[in-house]
């Protein structure tokens, strides 16, 4: 007997029950504190270590790198990523991985604003917003 798949997806099945939003957010939650986490062992820093160049207090780097938490500002790990000597880069992506069109982008390009662009944070702290043009 052979069938192909069995059921649905995972996100199809997540959206129905209308949870697909909240499952995202604490996924990628996850993996920003392991990523900030990894850092930190290679840099061989203490949390207390970390906070006092984030100039934050422990108790908000704790709320950084508790992976349930999905509350988190995009100051706060921008402060993270300053403070390991790292920039974060975050774009939309259709929701299907399908590509963006290309009357989208065109359209994007007329608005002025560039698909590839991505804004990051500087080791000195200084907000910088960075694009990738191709040839």
């Amino acid at each position: 007997m052979s069938k192909k798949h069995l059921g649905s997806r995972l996100d199809d099945f997540l959206e129905e029950e209308g949870m697909l939003e909240d499952v995202t957010a604490v996924a990628l939650k996850r993996v920003i504190a392991w990523q900030i986490s990894e850092e930190m062992k290679a840099q061989n820093l203490t949390k207390t270590a970390l906070a006092k160049r984030m100039h934050t207090s422990r108790a908000a780097l704790n709320r950084l790198l508790d992976d349930e938490d999905a509350s988190l500002t995009l100051t706060t790990l921008a402060s993270a990523a300053s403070a390991l000597g790292k920039t974060v880069s975050l774009h939309l992506a259709p929701a299907d991985g399908a590509k963006l069109p290309a009357s989208r982008t065109r359209a994007a390009a007329k608005a002025g604003v560039n698909p590839s662009a991505r804004a990051s944070t500087s080791p000195a702290g200084k907000k910088t917003v960075t694009s990738r043009r191709s040839a």
